[in-house]
């Protein structure tokens, strides 16, 4: 098989990943157990396929770079075959990759690289799903707050940029423009994270307007994102903050956020008015949903293709036809194709729900395939051997 040494990506941390310190702790105790035996006993070449259950978008960076960076602090060689290179499809059940080295150094290797590789597979898949369906719009990852720390949000911010990044070259997406972290921007060639205001500020200041003049006087040189549900006013505050900030709006410099509860409509929506608006912009949407969540997407409370209409055709109709709209609120692959139907009018999204739904899709598996010269496998598993 032929070698592949892959990645020297932007990591965050001098050690990309578990430290070799730190990585016996964090490795089940049966690789620990099955390392001993083999250094005592004879070291063996062997080679791990490495797969998945479902399709995913090749993520292997974060994974592979801890793996040679361990190799290199044992001084050991590794050499990897990587089938499916960053940001190509992968099937259920085709190897990833294939890595070949000493059983003593790569056994107990195994848990934290599986860890780094499944999450970020699937992550990535969602990401370009999101972004092919709607290329006009640019995305925003806003997925720190529902990530089990640190290094889980570098996983899932990587997986996103490999599945933007696939988006941008063969949809010409405009895809993910950066992260709502410094920790996790550089992922997508910013240099500190985005965003403005959450919805505590606004009920500091005590009226959206307020919360608007607050951040404007202490940013003045940044683009003003104002969110406009706090009270359940979209339409009403979306109006007040674009006629206070006229100069702005004109110059195409203000955005309003949809972040609408989930419980209720948009102001100035209900289900009749909800479906009268995209009846005037993109009928044949209405046509053209298959199940409960989509047609909720499309009318339902919360946000949905509907509010975004009304509250493009709101602004438009009083001046503001230059003024942005963005979106964040449960924004994953069918959502996204939801929006694609009806059209909507969004600038950008706000979103973390890149995030694998079922975590269990995330699980990786990787099994040896040859012990020296010797072909051999789990029964069941021939399939990986090439």
């Amino acid at each position: 098989m032929a070698s592949s040494t892959p990645f020297s990506g932007p990591f965050p941390s001098p050690f990309p990943g578990p430290s070799p310190d730190q990585h016996p702790n964090l490795t089940d105790s049966y690789f620990l157990r099955s390392k001993a035996v083999v250094e005592q006993h004879g070291d063996i070449d062997v080679t791990y396929a490495v797969f998945m259950r479902r399709p995913v978008l090749s993520a292997p960076a974060m994974a592979i770079g801890w793996l040679e960076a361990m190799m290199a602090h044992r001084q050991m060689s590794v050499d990897i075959n990587l089938c499916h290179p960053e940001g190509s499809w992968v099937g259920a059940g085709q190897p990833i990759c294939y890595i070949t080295g000493a059983l003593s150094g790569l056994v107990d290797l195994e848990t934290v690289f599986l860890q780094r590789i499944g999450a970020a597979c699937v992550a990535a898949y969602n990401a370009h799903a999101m972004c092919s369906s709607l290329p006009k719009v640019s995305f925003l990852a806003m997925d720190a707050r529902h990530c089990a720390g640190t290094d889980m949000a570098e996983l899932m911010a990587y997986g996103a940029s490999v599945g933007s990044k696939v988006a941008q070259r063969d949809d010409q997406a405009l895809g993910f423009i950066g992260s709502s972290t410094d920790h996790t921007a550089h992922f997508f060639g910013a240099t500190s994270g985005r965003g403005t205001m959450p919805h505590a500020l606004i009920g500091y200041a005590g009226s959206t307007l307020d919360a608007a003049k607050l951040y404007r006087k202490t940013f003045p040189d940044q683009p003003l994102t104002v969110l406009i549900d706090y009270f359940g006013n979209e339409v009403t505050d979306a109006l007040a903050v674009a006629t206070e900030f006229s100069d702005m709006a004109a110059a195409g410099e203000l955005s309003l956020r949809l972040d609408t509860h989930g419980g209720r409509y948009c102001e100035g929506l209900d289900v009749q008015a909800s479906y009268a608006v995209l009846d005037r912009n993109k009928p044949q949407s209405i046509r053209a949903y298959r199940t409960d969540s989509e047609l909720k997407s499309l009318i339902g409370t919360g946000v949905s293709a509907a509010a975004a209409w009304h509250l493009r055709e709101q602004l438009d109709k009083h001046g503001f036809d230059k003024v942005k709209i963005v979106c964040s609120s449960g924004f994953g692959p069918e959502k996204c194709r939801v929006f694609a139907l009806a059209d909507a009018p969004v600038d950008l999204i706000g979103s973390g729900s890149f995030l694998p739904n079922q975590w269990s899709e995330t699980y990786a598996t990787a099994d040896i395939i040859a012990y020296g010269d010797v072909s051999r496998v789990k029964k069941g598993r021939e399939f990986l051997i090439p």
